[in-house]
């Protein structure tokens, strides 16, 4: 638990080379490739909780799930359920039942309500790592309060150049700035992509 009051925050995302997390196609762009997606798995696997936006919910319904049979043996092995638990974030409340984050596997929350707060709830709840997955404006608000510990960026070697898709954190006062670089941990090409693993520390 960070300063033992909130989880351990990282930030995943996956982005082309000119920072855009999607096209502005109703098709679910892939940005990474398939070492990347169990990288990705393997950080799933090592967290508490996965959360998303309702946005990214209605937009692409991910199950949010670990894939890997061996990861979740090995979860369930150490006393934790198989996935991690799921937690949405929306301001309204209005997501379809029927949604694949609402199926079997894990629990599902929904929370409301500004960062801080969802952290605290989650803190509550036993979470000490939490994997911020998406969509960018979620991940936006947690950059912008200082709350993010760790932020893994896949970065895909084409561009998408539409105004109209969606961007990785759009304008906004971030903490982390010109005066304030993030400290790069770890560059790791993965096929045709790069990880790059930054740590943030406290604001």
């Amino acid at each position: 638990m960070t300063d033992g009051a909130r989880p351990h925050v990282v930030v995943s995302a996956a982005v082309s080379v000119d920072g855009y997390l999607d096209d502005a196609t109703p098709n679910r762009l892939l940005l990474s490739n398939d070492d990347d997606f169990d990288r990705v798995d393997e950080v799933r696997a090592g967290c508490d909780a996965i959360l998303v936006g309702a946005e990214t919910v209605r937009r692409d319904n991910p199950r949010l799930l670990v894939r890997s049979e061996l990861r979740r043996a090995a979860r369930e092995a150490r006393g934790e359920t198989a996935s991690p638990l799921r937690v949405v974030l929306s301001r309204s409340g209005r997501l379809d039942p029927a949604s694949a984050v609402f199926g079997p596997g894990a629990e599902t929350v929904v929370q409301r309500g500004e960062p801080l707060e969802v952290l605290t709830s989650l803190a509550g709840r036993g979470v000490r790592r939490l994997l911020v997955e998406g969509g960018g404006s979620v991940q936006a608000q947690f950059l912008t309060a200082g709350l993010v510990d760790e932020l893994h960026l896949v970065v895909a070697p084409f561009f998408v150049g539409d105004p109209a898709a969606p961007r990785f954190a759009g304008p906004g006062t971030y903490p982390h700035g010109p005066g304030r670089r993030m400290q790069l941990a770890e560059t790791r090409p993965i096929g045709d992509v790069v990880l790059l693993r930054y740590l943030l520390g406290h604001t």
